[in-house]
């Protein structure tokens, strides 16, 4: 295996590295590997445009004629909600 040096590093950097291998249980060396890893080796596959695009269409069909609110109302219903629960007031 090859050796991999990383000069300059902020401080900042270098205490978030050691953090994040501490909160997984790891050394920041096995953390450093396991970032680099995520990184740049595709582990899980992504789906293409096509698939997510067939999903959705999928996924609107299923659920066409269902009646359900549009997400723009259910939105600014939450934000009145919160709103009133904020300031105390009825509708």
């Amino acid at each position: 295996m090859a050796t991999l040096t990383v000069r300059n590093l902020d401080e900042a950097v270098i205490k978030r590295l050691r953090i994040r291998a501490a909160e997984h249980g790891r050394s920041a060396e096995a953390e450093h590997r396991e970032i680099l890893k995520a990184a740049l080796i595709d582990t899980k596959q992504q789906p293409t445009r096509q698939q997510v695009a067939e999903r959705l269409a999928e996924f609107r069909r299923r659920t066409a004629g269902h009646n359900s609110p549009p997400a723009a109302e259910l939105l600014a219903e939450s934000r009145a909600d919160r709103l009133q629960s904020l300031i105390g007031t009825k509708p």
